[in-house]
């Protein structure tokens, strides 16, 4: 078992960043299940299937409507969410160089 007291910044910083990294994992394949299900295809109804899309909607959207205020879809290309991974890159650097030291 490892210490609290045993962490250093480094391993801290590496928490913050792999957190980052998952969040920025779920907007890509948040983006690509609305891009796919924007082409036609549908998915069976399956209560798992169903809980996965809600819970990455859940997590992603109320993120993705802060910068969708500001930068509406011109036709159907909707450039908010790259904005958004852009704007979460430059916080990741900026947090984890923080903490790092």
């Amino acid at each position: 078992m490892i210490s609290l007291a045993a962490l250093t910044r480094g391993d801290v910083a590496n928490y913050v960043d792999a957190l980052f990294t998952v969040y920025i994992v779920l907007i890509f394949i948040y983006i690509l299940l609305n891009w796919i299900f924007a082409m036609g295809a549908r998915v069976p109804y399956s209560r798992y299937t169903d809980a996965i899309i809600n819970f990455l909607r859940d997590v992603v959207e109320p993120y993705l409507r802060i910068f969708r205020r500001f930068i509406p879809p011109l036709g159907m290309f909707d450039f908010s969410p790259i904005i958004a991974i852009i704007v979460l890159y430059f916080i990741r650097m900026l947090i984890v160089n923080a903490i790092a030291g």
